[in-house]
């Protein structure tokens, strides 16, 4: 580690290589370190923001027999093929196990074609011994494939710190309805139960609130449960892909701080500009308003 390494101080959104920035942040600086790389498909990811727009001459038919086309009006999308995913990740996240915190703990999101590589990977950087959970976030969006099942869930592969001193706090935890209310009495039926290891979580709606239109855009609610368990009020958590800032407006709406780090500009100018908008809204709300916002240097190298 660089002798002129250091703690965060504030948040932090920084555009550039995250493999040269990690070096700049001190040992154990994070309670909660959540990831979302390019999951190595091959392919070229592409979001496109579109707006329907009234035409009764058109041949798209939607609610009450009302007829509408379809406008373009944004495009992004970036690469995702590594021709060695593993050796792209490794030093990245040795730098993930440096920077956490004793009672710290790694989200790792990934999907079904690298998983098992990458849990391999992430065994011989932090230890077998320091694997708590492989979690499914399943969800019901898109084509489905006629000739296998439907590919419709992701891997978020769960590593500790420490074993023995991790922090986790079932409580936290939004709950969700029981299969099967009936068979867990009233009182457990109104409460909820905890998560299990499988998440059914929607994606990101094409005309919700949340969308940003970028292309790797993940839910809210899937990080807010990763946040909750996983961190206190005023702990540091840190994304090194942070895309389109979810971890950020997450952690910044239950209190605690975050450093995004994205090599896209695009990213950069969607996470800003998100971010703004989630301070201004809790400052503007009575008994919500938390620590400074974003640093006046955020979009730039640090």
């Amino acid at each position: 580690m660089d002798e002129t390494s250091c703690r965060p101080r504030q948040d932090r959104i920084l555009l550039g290589e995250n493999l040269e920035l990690l070096p700049g942040f001190a040992d154990g600086s994070f309670q909660l370190i959540y990831i979302d790389p390019p999951f190595n498909t091959g392919r070229r990811q592409e979001r496109r923001t579109l707006r329907a727009v009234a035409d009764p001459g058109a041949s798209r038919e939607g609610f009450g027999g009302r007829r509408y086309r379809t406008e373009l009006l944004g495009r992004s999308d970036y690469a995702d093929s590594f021709d060695d995913y593993l050796a792209f990740l490794a030093p990245r996240l040795e730098h993930a196990h440096r920077l956490l915190g004793e009672e710290g703990t790694l989200y790792f999101h990934i999907d079904y074609r690298e998983a098992h590589r990458c849990k391999l990977l992430l065994d011989e950087i932090f230890g077998r011994e320091c694997f708590l959970n492989e979690i499914i976030w399943a969800y019901d969006y898109g084509g489905r494939s006629r000739r296998r099942w439907p590919a419709k869930h992701d891997t978020i592969l769960v590593y500790v710190k420490d074993p023995e001193r991790y922090h986790f706090d079932s409580e936290e935890v939004d709950r969700e309805p029981y299969m099967a209310p009936g068979l867990a009495g009233a009182e457990k039926a109104a409460r909820g139960k905890l998560p299990t290891d499988v998440w059914w979580h929607t994606i990101v709606h094409t005309n919700g609130a949340e969308k940003t239109g970028y292309p790797t855009q993940k839910p809210e609610g899937v990080l807010r449960r990763v946040v909750a368990a996983s961190s206190r009020p005023g702990d540091w958590c840190l994304d090194f892909f942070a895309g389109s800032g979810t971890l950020g407006a997450v952690a910044a709406r239950l209190g605690r701080r975050y450093v995004l780090i994205d090599s896209n500009p695009e990213a950069v100018r969607v996470m800003r500009r998100r971010l703004a908008a989630v301070e201004a809204e809790l400052h503007a709300t009575p008994g919500r308003e938390r620590g400074e916002g974003p640093s006046a240097a955020a979009g730039m190298r640090a």
